[in-house]
């Protein structure tokens, strides 16, 4: 008969191309993991992978049962989810990718108020880049991710997209630039302007050079950040100016460190969206972290299969 966990460890084996991969992935052994594999084969009386010199490829049989393998596991999982109570876990865990100006600044507040309701589950966040986040959805290094922008180039058919919010984009200066009296500013003006902005390969750079040179707009660029915080420490200590989302500079406003001034022909927004591998149903954990934030964003709402209540009586 066919063991749960040996199709465990051939789904993921199958999903990485590789048993070293595989075996990191699922804190296991090598050796433990080619074990599984063939115990599996052995088992069935057919070859599921054939050895490469680099990783490994499914033989036909391997992707008949991978096939056998995603429903049965999606079942499996789909049922977990709809009877467990999360409350009473020991441990459970969700795992986000978020990009940065959303890890630093939004997943704090959301994070806050779910471990107060479950001081059993941990919510591991890991700030990555949107194509970096897309990559762990796909292989199952993380349940869901959070990201700011555009997924155009992007897009995966197993990556479901659901848009949570609009959020503005201002010019961003720090105290003492020409600009900080100003209220309004023609785009036209940072021609040439010393500029602080993302690394290359951020979707947030993209963005903003592909604005910009729409409109002919050529800025200095002095300095590349991966971190919005290094980004307004640079602006601050006057290195230069930059576009960055409302959100990430409440505080030094408040405190008169920066000023945001729209540009005046543009309204700048972009939407946070949530993504998820719509290959998996959501675990437990994942579920209640969705329904928690639920309450501020509505629209997550419909994605969220109902839990069963009462089925034992109980409720």
């Amino acid at each position: 008969m066919l063991k749960l966990s040996k199709l465990e460890v051939f789904a993921v084996v199958s999903e990485e191309g590789s048993f070293s991969a595989a075996a990191e992935r699922l804190h296991l052994s090598q050796p433990a993991v080619s074990r599984h594999i063939q115990e599996l084969e052995e088992t069935l009386g057919i070859r599921l992978f054939k050895r490469q010199r680099r990783g490994v490829e499914l033989t036909s049989g391997g992707e008949v049962l991978k096939e056998y393998t995603e429903r049965i596991l999606w079942l499996v999982r789909e049922a977990e989810g709809a009877l467990t109570d999360v409350s009473r876990l020991l441990v459970g865990q969700v795992r986000i990718d978020a990009t940065p100006g959303v890890s630093v600044y939004l997943m704090p507040t959301w994070t806050q108020a779910f471990s107060q309701k479950y001081r059993n589950l941990t919510v591991s966040i890991r700030t990555r880049i949107t194509g970096d986040a897309i990559e762990d959805l796909l292989s199952g290094r993380t349940d869901i991710a959070f990201v700011e922008g555009e997924l155009e180039e992007l897009a995966h058919e197993r990556v479901a997209v659901l848009a949570l919010q609009k959020i503005e984009q201002v010019l961003v200066v720090g105290r003492g630039h020409r600009w900080w009296d100003v209220n309004a500013l023609p785009a036209a003006e940072l021609d040439q302007e010393p500029f602080v902005t993302r690394q290359p390969g951020s979707r947030t750079r993209v963005w903003i050079d592909g604005i910009l040179r729409a409109r002919n707009v050529h800025p200095y660029l002095v300095a590349e950040f991966d971190s919005p915080e290094a980004i307004k420490e640079a602006v601050m200590n006057g290195l230069g100016v930059t576009i960055l989302p409302t959100y990430t500079v409440a505080r030094e406003r408040a405190a008169g460190l920066l000023r945001a001034i729209p540009l005046a022909e543009l309204k700048l927004e972009r939407e946070i969206k949530l993504l998820w591998d719509s290959s998996r149903p959501f675990s437990p954990v994942t579920r209640a972290f969705l329904a928690h934030i639920a309450e501020s964003f509505p629209v997550i709402d419909p994605i969220i299969p109902a839990r069963l209540q009462g089925i034992f009586g109980e409720d």
